[in-house]
């Protein structure tokens, strides 16, 4: 059907249920005589007459009211969907994908949201974890948590945790059977417990700073994991020297069941960004889970 033959349906329902040209004219906005040519033209289609007009009112004939009758309903059923989707606009609602590390997950972004979204029960959140960096948009993702050296620049990034730095720790019996490193080359004689960089397609190199000396040390070792957790709790074992975040090792290094090698060779650098695509940030629950995560100094 036409758009203009649809309005022409909803101008008759007008008529029908003000049972006046004037106020229906009124009500929709137009004049009365565009209405009366406009209801004309639909019965001239249809083939029938649906209004009896008299000088004094408006009245639906047989075909008229059951128009009506079969209109009424159909119409009352998409005016309330309509505001039903509407109210996504300012009604936080829907679900969120994001794809993001597990250290990222545990130590930032679960701690942040878990008592938002405790008011907010329409919001869906799906975590992926994941270590490579995505292209979100073409995964079907709404945003990603990466460190803000990997964002790309076309997207939007909003800072969402601080700075941080790596620690380089082991155990004191892997320590005490090896010896203390001294220097980053020293880990070269190590055994080193890596990790795998999916998106760079190899074990991570890892990096050191001292003095403006940047340096980066390929490393070997017996054991090779995708993810921190795992890392620390090998060299918590004795199976050697694990590169993790520093906030997940700082207990372990406070009961000094860990030992951290190399601390002045290990600097700060920025922390976690959720980046997105500009068209999300319009959605009023994407919003929330951007300003829920947003770091504040």
């Amino acid at each position: 059907m036409a758009r203009e033959q649809f309005n022409d349906l909803l101008w008759f329902l007008a008529v029908a249920e003000e049972r006046s040209f004037t106020r229906a004219a009124a009500r929709l906005g137009i004049s009365q005589s565009t209405l009366s040519h406009t209801i004309k033209r639909l019965e001239t289609r249809m083939g029938v007459l649906l209004l009896n007009r008299t000088t004094r009112n408006v009245a639906t004939t047989e075909a008229g009211e059951r128009l009506h009758q079969s209109l009424a309903p159909r119409v009352a059923e998409i005016e309330a969907e309509m505001a039903s989707i509407m109210e996504y606009r300012d009604k936080p609602a829907g679900r969120i994908r994001l794809t993001l590390s597990d250290h990222a997950l545990h130590t930032l972004v679960w701690p942040k949201l878990r008592d938002v979204l405790t008011d907010y029960p329409d919001i869906k959140v799906e975590f992926s974890i994941d270590s490579a960096f995505r292209n979100i948009v073409d995964s079907g993702f709404d945003a990603g948590i990466r460190l803000g050296e990997s964002v790309e620049n076309d997207m939007i990034a909003v800072k969402i945790g601080p700075d941080w730095r790596m620690a380089a720790v082991a155990s004191p019996s892997y320590l005490a059977a090896r010896g203390t490193p001294l220097h980053p080359k020293d880990l070269i004689a190590h055994n080193c417990i890596n990790i795998r960089q999916v998106a760079a397609g190899g074990l991570y190199a890892w990096e050191f700073e001292k003095d403006g000396n940047e340096l980066r040390v390929r490393v070997d070792g017996q054991l090779t994991f995708n993810g921190s957790y795992e890392m620390v709790d090998a060299a918590l074992l004795g199976y050697g020297i694990a590169n993790v975040p520093e906030d997940i090792a700082a207990a372990h290094v406070a009961s000094g069941d860990l030992v951290e090698v190399l601390a002045g060779w290990s600097q700060p650098f920025p922390g976690y960004f959720l980046y997105y695509p500009s068209r999300r940030q319009n959605l009023p629950a994407f919003r929330v889970v951007v300003e829920a995560l947003r770091h504040r100094t």
